[in-house]
């Protein structure tokens, strides 16, 4: 017989408890966009280096990144590291483990996207007088961008869901590491997790909805 009595008013008293992890999970995983952005350039830009050293570097970092699990690139940066004596905290373990794997991610979106620029992009912009840095950063870098908006926008809604995965290294602050520890104390898991659930579900929506927003008045053109 199905005996279990629903107390959704004890799970919404915790919303507030919840709602502040929400923040620190946005805060992770925007943290994690911003430097995996960046990261991902430069690893675009050592790929289509000369320097096959350089090359090795960038093409191994998006090989580990998209073929292993992002549990183990969380776990090598929270006790892989602690095993040399670097003991860093379940947010900033967190944080390196999804940045990694947006980066890898990202750079391969930003390689695919940079062989849909036509090559007479950059000798328009060389024939200006600008420099090889210039033409990439002022004509194929937007449109680099642009193309690869909307993978962009699903990494970020996969970057959020990530961070769910910091309960494994201790990490209690955020959104999933919250309903864990209100689980313990309460015992009502359907209610929690239902809502944590329906939370997740709201954010990526959000995130989702606002970057089409932003392509419609982007990219008109």
């Amino acid at each position: 017989m199905f005996e279990y009595t629903f107390q959704w008013k004890q799970a919404l008293a915790r919303l507030p408890q919840m709602l502040e992890g929400a923040v620190v999970t946005m805060e992770v995983a925007l943290l994690s966009m911003g430097i995996g952005i960046l990261l991902a350039v430069l690893l675009t830009l050592l790929r289509l280096s000369g320097a096959r050293p350089l090359q090795a570097i960038a093409t191994t970092w998006v090989e580990i990144a998209r073929n292993t699990p992002a549990l183990f690139q969380i776990y090598m940066a929270h006790f892989g590291i602690a095993s040399f004596g670097l003991h860093l905290s379940p947010f900033v373990s967190l944080l390196i483990g999804i940045t990694f794997n947006n980066a890898g991610y990202l750079a391969e979106n930003f390689r695919g996207a940079l062989k849909a620029i036509p090559e007479t992009q950059t000798r328009a912009a060389r024939s200006l007088g600008m420099t090889p840095l210039q033409a990439f950063r002022h004509v194929v870098l937007p449109q680099m961008l642009r193309i690869s908006f909307l993978p962009m926008t699903n990494q970020m809604v996969w970057a959020v869901l990530m961070t769910s995965l910091g309960v494994t290294v201790g990490m209690n602050i955020d959104l999933y590491g919250v309903t864990q520890d209100l689980n313990a104390l309460t015992f009502r898991t359907f209610e929690l997790f239902a809502l944590a659930a329906v939370i997740f579900y709201l954010i990526t929506k959000v995130i989702t909805l606002a970057a089409r927003l932003c392509a419609q008045r982007l990219f008109r053109y």
